[in-house]
This record gives structure tokens, C-alpha cells and sequence, in this order.
């Protein structure tokens, strides 16, 4: 295979093991084998005559270090970098990825902590002119790099960083995503503040002297130095490469003559020698070769490591003034990210008010509405606020997000704000939020407090879609296309395609290459960092030999690869805002959608230099909502107010206990499903608690189990210690919301405000269990402190710790429980327009549509098949008459319409093919199937699907395929005989055939569950149903079959796998045990139904089997099933 990179003794690299009296960073190398009068004369010197002075490695920083995001070009993290470099005693470095600065916040960040310089610049890709005759003659010649120029700009001021943003965002925002490009133009227009070095491979100067020869080079570093008086260097680089001296050489000749000087540099591309392998892996990831096949091009990226200033200093002992120059120049590079200069943008207040002014008549005039009655309590609590707000200058932020909302209600658009927003008393006063604060006695402080010394952060939930983009749109036009932006998303490379792609470069065939995806998908996420024998075991079982070296080579890169950034992406809603132009202050480039643009850093590194967003979330249920309340006022003659359902509703709170809840926001999923029967949530606090304590935290915690205990009257209620009751009363004496954590921990252990600040941060820094790890020992000596010891500390110190995996703040849950009982209260009341309204929302939730279907069927909804004279494009709602012969249900809403499926479901249609049939289809019936293809121009496969589905004209699904295939036929009198209509000779589809065709076009059906066509041969194998589960007793083994809809490996729950089965019936449960998983994985994994066979286990209304035996269910037609960790 030929992988390079292996670290040789004696490399130069820092081998402890080498034979050298010093080490690379001229240390002592305590490896150095010498003789024995030798190791006593240094003994002597260390014990008997200390050195008048230590050795000081002469001074050198490197000005040309490239990171991963360069995107495939390095193979280093920003962090890994600093941290080699300060390990090598480098005093600078500076960061110059392709094409942007996406790396230099985390490059800056870490740098600081190390006592180094974090130095900001570019490669800038720029277009080549037309080339000359000898150029193109040249190129006409294989290449092995790539063809693109880049030239290399380093910093020197903030002028210059605000010229490298706004130049990098010129040539990114005139050229299509993933091409952006500059030219000389907007180089010389943007070159003040901006060092020029010249001279690499890539690099206009090394280019034309590969492709035209001394001369033309030298016109191109003329070029340079008229754009860059004063601030150009010549850049020279030594990497073991064949040639590379003559380069160097006649650089240094062209210096001479321009009186330019030269500078040394590393050209680095990973931060150390063993990094080499997973840099020729990247490479050909890139060029879309095999390692084996990439040649010459790996050769030429040899020994670009971070270097010591000893080793410059060798490599250049015939050119001292170049490794001096490195040094001398980062003295000019006066900047660093700390000099940002971003401003948050001023709201444009009414003449005669000031911000605050204006802020506090908006708040009042808006609690006046908002709490009813307006209590003293609560005017305290927004006078409080207000004071804050006004101390901290923070009255234009909440304006700005105010008038976010204020043109969603202008809109009808529903917008909720929710986080720690929901915790202050103003954002409910101006409808940002929907929580009473002071009612909930929510804590302020969580949300902002002085000792925060950050901004506050409001995210508001908004439809997803186009109802979200006309806010979006909004927020561009009133602040400017270069004064906001979406902050972006680091996609970075994961299990599966980490496996693919390194799969793929070490040259596995194309069934190799899916077996390994496959198999080391997000299933297997724990073996990126597991021990080597389940590896081993998993390699064995999708049928590669660990013991091969590819094999080995392939688990160490696939390992490496992971989390190095792929591309960036957009964030799901977070806007920055900016006074002036926001690519002064970071690069702007085309998001991936229309009419959106995004900055190149992520909302951490936004956060961490005090950028700041607005989020704006998409959330499918609103969409859900939005929809569902016209279509209820419309058909059903109903208003439903979603700000003022009627409180704690029987029938909802009942079908919630009963875990009813596919749907339903935030309690849908399988492990809230089994905790609501035995939690039984009657009113809405008991929803809030439900949606907090099935979190990661809380599980982890221990916490989860004695509340359910303590809820049905099993086990006392108790408190850790006496003074921790006025906290943990309402949850039953254990902590389930973050606010608690940090009440608990002020209390306990003294915190102080910034501490618990701190401690706020650890829960929410990236779920760092390090930084919460720090935090505990400061817990438990303050606990000590105040005599707190024994249980009741572990106790304490446990839900706090715990927390660091995944907790909801008591303001967030609280806002989730609003539109998880609005979802509730319409399911139960208003199931047909409830269930219409997620079909067109999809995707969203946890089930796929074809169990929305089945859910919606099963609460009395007739869902009606897709037909090209009915169906609309999105679902639709289709009056039904009423049946006399259907009988009433007490309690239940009467029968109220049909959903129609729609188009969009069908694979295959175009979304203008579908457009058009609904345009034409209400201007009149379609006939006959020519009648649709002619006026809706629909392509053969369209017509074919279509008719798979029976969504045609006419009976018969194979009729109308036949139908269908004779429409393209030639016309005209030649053909007269061949365009006569014909009967179909074929056979017509069985139901099995229809509901395979079903799943194979639309994913869903309106027909039989696939399960009912196995029923009877189940029931000889005495194979229950779902329905039938409930009545049989505990302790019994059983068997019982279904669909896999969703399978789930929390990492909260040891290693045990959770199934989702559905059958005709229903939904069953099945709990696997980490040896059965190991034992049946392949049989569990890839089959779409599954008979599972174990003993029953139910509690407090919850039941599932704990599973030993799996068959697959043969040619079950696939439901998708949603597959989670």
C-alpha cells in the first residue's frame, strides 16, 4: 500500500531515543547513550557546577503553518499546532489556511493559554492571467499539485486584518459556493496592513518559475513589491524535495536583485512527524486517488512539519539572515483577534428617547397585558432587570430581538423564545418568551446576571421553512447584506463517512468500502475510542482480518480522521449582527442556500470573541401548529387559541399517561414513552418536569429513578441535608433542572455567583466532563467546609457532575412543555388536522411518516392514497361524508375529514412536475393518463411511479403501468396500428405487491401493515401482538414481532440496545443487553423486522422485553427505521 511517514531515528525530529547529545529543542536528551566518563562529567555539571547559563535555542517563529481547516491541504488541529509548537519553544506561529480564517479563533484561543503568538493571516486563491505560449505548453504536461495559485498574506494591523476579511469575502461572495478566488485587482485595492511572502510552489512567483522560468518570475515579484512596498518577503523553504535547491537558489537570486529580502519558512502542513500518514491520506482524499496510486504528490509534501528553531537553524546554517528574518519579522505583525474592534449594532429608537427610555415603555406597557394581575412581586422583579439592563448597556440588544418578534406578529408568523430567555420577567414583558418567570419563580440570574461579564443569549423558535426565511430575510434587510450573517457549522468527518473515505484512499473495493461504512457507522461510535478487542471483534465480523496491515493502517487513520473539518456548513439559526460592516471583523461567504451568507466561524468561536447572534431556530412543530389551528377553524368550525388552551385538560394529561404520544413534542421518543406511565403527569409543571428528567444528566445522575420511586409513594421523600429542602421541594428532593445544580452548589458548597457561574459554563462548555471534573474538587472542599460529608456529599456531587452530560435549564423545559402540551391538547382533540399538519412538516420528530399514518389511523383519522385528482403537493385535508353505521366513541371528537396524501411523498417526481399537476388539476379533472402527461409534461419514470402507487386514472395499478409505457410511443399515420390502446395482458398486483410498491415509491401506504400478511403463520409460531402484550403477566417469556421503526443506543445506558417494534396493532418494546447485541448484531442491525423472543418486564404501566433470540422477518416490506445514539 505504500503508506508514508514513518518517524525515523535519528530524524531530526525529536527522537528520544536518537544518539544526540541534544535534543531537537536543545534540551539535555535524556536518551543520549553516553560513554561513562562522559555520563559522570555530566552528572558532576548537574549536581556539583551548575552552568554559568542555560542554552537558549536561538530565536525563530514560523510564519507558514497551515491547519485541518484548510480542508484536506493539513492535517493538524489548530490546538495540535500550539501545543507541538510550544513544545518545540516556538515564540510565534502564524496560521494561514486556504482561503479564510475559519481555524484562527480556536489557533488564537489556544495559543494564549500557551504563552505563544497567535499571528492571523492567508493563502488567498487567485486567478491566473492568460498564460503565455511557453506556460501553456507546459501545462499541457501532468501536474502533480494542485492547478490553483495562492499567494500568502500575513497580517500587520487591524487595517490589514480588516482588508484580508473583506478582500477573502470579495472573492468569495462573486463565486459560486466552494470556488472563490480573488484577483490582482482586489489584491492591490486591499493590500495595506497585509505582509506579502512569495516564493512557494503554490504562490504566483513559484508557479510562473516552474512554468515560464527566472524571468517571468521575476516580473511576478516586481508585481508583488509595487502592491506590497516595504512589505514583501521572499519566501524560502527546504523540505527534502528533489530540485527544491534550484528553486531556492534562484529565489534567493531574484531577492538579491529587487532588494527583497528573503525569510524562512517551514511550509508546514501538519504539526509532526507522525502526522505524515494521515496528511498523504487527506491528500488523496482530495485528488480522489489511493494512497498507492498518489505517487509523486505525497513526495512532494515530505518533512512539512512544525520544526524547533535548532533545526532552522541547521537546515539554514548557509543562509542565517533567512531563519533571523522569521523572527525579526513577527515584530511587525502587530495584531492578534483580542483587537477585533466588533460593535453590536444600535436599535433606531423614536426621537426624544434614548435606548433604555424606550425599553422600559415597551416593558411596561407590555407587563400591563402580559401578567394578569401585574403584582407588586412582579414589578419588583422587572424593576430589578431593567436596572441591570440599563447598568450593563445591554437596552439595544433586547430591542433588537424585540423587534424580531414584533415583526413575526406582524407576519402571523409563531415565534416563542426559550432557553435561559424564558427566566426573565422583561422578555416575557415584551412576548419574547412565553413562561411567566415570576409565577414559576424562575432564576434572573441564570439568564444575566453582572458577574457574568458576557452577553445574554435569547433563541427563539420559529416554523421551520419559509415562514423562518421571511424573518431571516428580515433580519439581512434591516441590518444589511455585510452587517449580518448566519454564523456557521464545522461539519466535520464521523464514523461512517470517516470509514468511507479512508476506505476508499487506501484502496478497498467498492464492496469493502460499504461493508466498513456500514458496519463502523454511527452504530459504533464508541469504537473510534474503544478498546482494540471489540474492534478486533466487529473487524472479524463484517469479514476483514485485523491482524492485516492494511487493515491496521486503515482502524489508525480512520481513528485519526475523525472530527478533522469536511467543509463548513450553516448553523441551524444563528444570526451575528454587526454596527458597520461585519467583513471587517470576519470573512463572509455564500451559505449553501439562496440569499444567505455566513461568517466563517461557528457559534463557539463567535462566542469566545465576543461576536453577537441572535439564534433563530427552526422548529418543525411550530410549522406543525401554524398549520393545524386555520385548518381547524376552517373545516371543523373551531377557534383554538394556542396562547390560551384550557389548562391541565383531562383527556390530554390521560392520553399523555398512557404514553399515546408518537407526535407529540419532545414525549415521543421510546425512553419518555416508557417513563410517562410510570411519572403519570397530571398538570403542567409535572409536563416540565417530564421533559427535563429524561436527559442524559439526570439519568447519569441517578436521579430519574427515585423521582418515579418518590412519585407513586415507594420511597420517602428525603433531602442530601436540611439546607438543600426550600430547593429541591418541588422535585421531590432531587435536582432535575440546571438552576437547581447551581442553587444546590451556592448552598452546599458556598459558591459565589462568578462560581457558579463557572460551573454553569462546565455544564454547557461541549459537555466537558475535564472542566466539571476541576469544578469538583472545589465542591467537595467547600462541602467540608460546612460539615457537609459521607452520602449526602457523594450524593450531591454526583447530580452535579452528571450534569456535564446533557441537562435543561428549568426556563427551557418550561418553554418546551408549553408547545409539548399545545401538541398533546391538539392530538387528542384534533387528531385529523394534528396529523395532517406533521405529514407536511416532515422531516421532523422521531417516526418516520409511514407511522404517523398508522397513529393517526389507530386515533380514528381516515388517511386517504395518493391520486393525481385529489392530492395536492403537501398533504390536504378532504371533507368525508358522515357514516351512519359508525358507532359513537364517548369522549371522542367525531370523524371530521380525511387526510389526502400528497405528491411530495412520491420518489421520483420532480417538485415543478408536481406543482404543475395541482395547477392543473384545479383547473380541471384529469381523463385519462395522456391527458396528464401531455398537459403536465411528466417524464416516463414519473408516469411509472405514479402508477406503482395507483395514483393514476383509471383501475388497475398494472393496467395503468402498461398505460403509462405506451404514451411515449410515436405518433402519426405511420404509426396508427402501434398507438391504438391495447388491454393489459398483465396479471394484476396482489395487496403484498401493492404495499412493496407502496414502500418502494411513496415510503408509506394507506393499505395493510406489512405485518398483517404474516400474521398467521406468526400466530402458529405463538407470536403476539403489540396489543396483546399488556395482558400477558410479568416474568413470562414471550415472543412478539414487528417492523424496527427505531433503534437506540443512548450512551447514557451502558451498552444496552433499545428496539422500537411496530405490527399492525401497535408499538412493543424490546430491550437488549450488551452480550445478546454482540452476540445478534448483524441480525438486529441490518433487518428490517425482527421476531424477538425474551421474558416480559413491566412496572408502573411500562412494559417491554428483555430480549435473547432475534429471526428477521424475510421480505418484510422495509419501514425505515430511525436509528439514534
Amino acid at each position: 500500500m505504500g503508506l508514508s511517514g514513518s518517524v525515523r531515528k535519528g530524524s531530526g525530529y525529536g527522537d528520544r531515543g536518537g544518539n544526540d547529545l541534544l535534543d531537537a529543542r536543545g534540551e539535555p536528551n535524556p536518551g543520549y547513550a553516553a560513554p561513562g566518563a562522559v555520563k559522570e562529567q555530566l552528572r558532576r555539571r548537574r549536581f556539583q557546577t551548575p552552568p554559568k547559563r542555560r542554552l537558549r535555542p536561538p530565536p525563530y517563529a514560523e510564519l507558514h503553518a497551515a491547519s485541518s481547516f484548510s480542508f484536506l491541504r493539513a492535517s493538524s488541529q489548530p490546538e495540535d499546532l500550539v501545543a507541538r509548537a510550544a513544545a518545540l519553544g516556538l515564540p510565534a506561529v502564524a496560521l494561514v489556511d486556504r482561503n479564510g480564517v475559519s481555524g484562527a479563533p480556536r489557533f488564537y484561543k489556544a495559543a494564549r493559554e500557551a504563552g505563544i503568538r497567535a499571528l492571523v493571516g492567508a493563502e488567498a486563491v487567485i486567478d491566473r492571467p492568460q498564460a503565455s505560449a511557453v506556460s501553456r505548453q507546459r501545462e499541457e504536461r501532468p501536474t502533480l499539485d494542485d492547478e490553483e495559485t495562492r499567494v500568502n498574506l500575513l497580517v500587520r494591523s487591524r487595517q490589514g486584518y480588516r482588508n484580508l476579511c473583506r478582500l477573502l469575502t470579495a472573492g468569495a461572495l462573486s463565486h459560486p459556493k466552494g470556488e472563490a478566488r480573488i484577483d490582482w485587482t482586489l489584491l492591490e485595492e486591499h493590500a495595506e496592513g497585509l505582509h506579502c511572502l512569495a516564493g512557494a510552489e503554490t504562490d504566483p512567483v513559484g508557479r510562473a518559475l516552474a512554468r515560464e522560468g527566472l524571468e517571468a518570475a521575476g516580473r511576478k515579484l516586481e508585481r508583488l513589491h509595487a502592491v506590497f512596498p516595504g512589505r514583501l518577503h521572499v519566501e524560502l523553504s527546504r523540505h527534502g524535495i528533489r530540485a527544491e535547491e534550484h528553486r531556492n537558489q534562484a529565489l534567493v537570486r531574484l531577492a538579491e536583485r529587487l532588494k527583497v529580502p528573503v525569510v524562512a519558512t517551514g511550509g508546514v502542513r501538519y504539526a509532526a512527524a507522525r502526522d505524515k500518514p494521515l496528511y498523504d491520506l487527506m491528500t488523496a482524499i482530495r485528488h480522489h486517488v489511493t494512497v498507492d496510486d498518489a505517487g509523486a504528490r505525497l513526495a512532494r509534501e515530505r518533512q512539512r512539519r512544525l520544526r524547533a528553531p535548532t533545526e532552522m537553524h541547521r537546515l539554514f546554517a548557509d543562509l542565517p539572515r533567512a531563519v533571523h528574518a522569521a523572527h525579526e519579522l513577527t515584530g511587525e505583525l502587530d495584531f492578534t483577534l483580542a483587537d477585533l474592534g466588533y460593535r453590536f449594532p444600535d436599535y433606531p429608537v423614536p426621537e426624544g428617547e434614548t435606548p433604555i427610555s424606550y425599553l422600559r415603555e415597551l416593558t411596561w406597557q407590555g407587563a400591563r397585558e402580559r401578567f394578569r394581575p401585574l403584582t407588586a412581586r412582579a414589578g419588583a422583579q422587572l424593576e430589578k432587570e431593567l436596572a441591570l439592563i440599563e447598568k450593563l448597556d445591554l437596552a439595544g440588544y433586547f430591542l433588537i430581538v424585540w423587534d424580531v418578534v414584533r415583526f413575526c406578529k406582524e407576519q402571523r408568523i409563531l415565534a416563542q423564545g426559550r432557553g435561559s430567555a424564558a427566566n426573565s420577567a422583561v422578555c416575557y414583558a415584551l412576548s419574547i418568551t412565553a413562561v411567566d418567570p415570576v409565577k414559576m419563580d424562575l432564576l434572573f440570574e441564570r439568564f444575566l446576571s453582572e458577574e457574568r461579564g458576557e452577553w445574554p443569549d435569547i433563541d427563539i423558535d420559529l416554523p421551520s421553512g419559509d415562514q423562518r426565511e421571511k424573518v431571516i430575510q428580515y433580519v439581512y434587510g434591516r441590518y444589511g447584506r455585510h452587517g449580518a450573517a448566519m454564523t456557521a457549522n464545522v461539519i466535520t468527518y464521523r464514523d461512517r463517512m470517516a470509514a468511507r473515505e479512508a476506505a476508499k484512499a487506501l484502496g478497498c473495493s467498492k464492496a469493502q468500502v460499504d461493508r466498513l461504512a456500514k458496519g463502523l457507522g454511527h452504530w459504533h461510535y464508541d469504537l473510534s475510542r474503544g478498546d482494540s478487542k471489540e474492534m478486533d471483534e466487529e473487524l472479524t465480523e463484517l469479514g476483514f482480518d485485523p491482524r492485516d496491515r492494511r487493515i491496521r493502517i486503515f482502524v489508525r487513520l480512520w481513528r485519526q480522521l475523525q472530527n478533522h473539518p469536511r467543509h463548513l456548513g450553516q448553523h441551524s439559526g444563528g444570526m451575528v449582527l454587526c454596527a458597520g460592516r461585519l467583513d471587517e471583523i470576519v470573512p463572509l461567504e455564500p451559505a449553501a442556500m439562496e440569499n444567505r451568507v455566513i461568517v466563517q466561524w461557528d457559534k463557539d468561536d463567535c462566542a469566545d470573541l465576543g461576536l453577537i447572534k441572535v439564534d433563530l431556530l427552526g422548529l418543525g412543530m411550530l410549522n406543525a401548529l401554524e398549520e393545524a389551528v386555520p385548518l381547524i377553524r376552517r373545516h371543523e368550525g373551531r377557534e383554538v387559541d394556542l396562547a390560551h388552551l384550557p389548562p391541565d385538560d383531562p383527556a390530554t394529561y390521560e392520553m399523555i399517561c398512557r404514553a399515546d404520544t408518537v407526535g407529540v413534542f419532545q414525549i415521543e421518543s421510546r425512553a419518555q414513552m416508557a417513563s410517562l406511565p410510570r411519572h403519570k403527569p397530571y398538570k403542567f409543571y409535572d409536563l416540565v418536569i417530564q421533559i427535563a428528567i429524561i436527559r442524559p444528566g439526570p439519568i447519569v445522575g441517578g436521579i430519574a429513578h427515585p423521582f418515579f420511586e418518590r412519585r407513586v409513594g415507594r420511597e420517602e421523600v428525603s433531602y442530601p441535608h436540611p439546607l438543600l429542602e426550600p430547593i429541591l421541594r418541588r422535585t421531590l428532593g432531587v435536582p432535575i433542572f440546571q438552576e437547581q445544580i447551581l442553587k444546590v452548589a451556592m448552598v452546599a458548597a458556598g459558591f459565589s455567583g462568578g462560581e457558579a457561574e463557572d460551573l454553569r459554563r462546565a455544564m454547557g462548555f461541549k459537555r466537558s466532563v475535564e472542566r466539571m471534573h476541576e469544578i469538583e474538587q472545589r465542591l467537595r472542599s467547600g462541602m467540608n467546609e460546612r460539615g457537609i460529608t459521607g452520602e449526602a456529599q457523594e450524593q450531591i456531587v454526583k447530580a452535579i457532575t452528571s450534569f456535564a452530560l446533557y441537562g435543561f435549564p428549568e426556563s427551557h423545559s418550561a418553554s418546551f412543555a408549553l408547545i409539548a402540551y399545545a401538541s398533546a391538547y391538539l392530538k387528542r382533540h384534533h387528531p385529523t388536522a394534528f396529523f395532517l399538519s406533521l405529514l407536511n412538516a416532515w422531516p421532523m420528530g422521531f417516526y418516520h411518516p409511514a407511522t404517523l399514518v398508522r397513529e393517526a389511523q389507530r386515533a380514528g383519522s381516515a388517511v386517504l392514497p395518493i391520486d393525481v385528482n385529489e392530492s395536492g403537493v403537501r398533504c390536504r385535508w378532504q371533507d368525508r361524508p358522515a357514516d351512519d353505521d359508525e358507532p359513537e366513541r364517548p369522549g371522542e371528537p367525531p370523524p371530521a375529514g380525511a387526510i389526502r396524501l400528497g405528491l411530495r411523498y412520491v420518489k421520483g417526481l420532480r417538485r415543478e412536475a408536481a406543482e404543475r399537476i395541482e395547477a392543473e388539476q384545479a383547473a380541471r379533472r384529469f381523463a385519462s393518463i395522456e391527458d396528464l402527461a401531455e398537459r403536465c409534461r411528466l417524464r416516463r419514470n414519473e408516469l411509472t411511479a405514479l402508477a406503482s402507487i395507483g395514483a393514476l386514472p383509471g383501475s388497475g395499478r398494472r393496467a395503468a403501468l402498461w398505460q403509462a409505457a405506451q404514451v411515449e410511443k410515436p405518433k402519426g399515420p405511420l404509426f396508427a396500428d402501434l398507438t391504438t390502446a391495447t388491454p393489459s395482458p398483465l396479471d394484476e398486483m396482489t395487496p403484498m405487491e401493492e404495499t412493496a410498491a407502496d414502500f418502494a415509491i411513496a415510503s408509506i401506504t394507506t393499505g395493510p401493515h406489512p405485518m398483517e400478511y404474516y400474521r398467521r403463520a406468526l400466530d402458529r409460531r405463538r407470536v403476539v401482538t403489540a396489543a396483546a402484550l399488556p395482558d400477558k403477566p410479568a416474568g413470562r417469556r414471550v415472543r412478539t414481532a414487528g417492523s424496527v421503526i427505531v433503534r437506540q443506543r443512548p450512551g447514557t445506558a451502558r451498552g444496552l440496545l433499545f428496539l422500537t417494534l411496530e405490527d399492525e396493532t401497535g408499538m412493543s418494546q424490546a430491550v437488549v443487553m450488551p452480550d445478546q447485541l454482540k452476540k445478534h448484531r448483524r441480525t438486529i442491525v441490518s433487518s428490517s423486522g425482527l421476531i424477538v423472543e425474551g421474558v416480559l418486564q413491566k412496572k408502573d404501566g411500562s412494559l417491554s422485553v428483555k430480549a435473547d433470540r432475534f429471526w428477521s422477518i424475510d421480505r418484510l416490506e422495509r419501514i425505515p427505521s430511525h436509528d439514534f445514539r
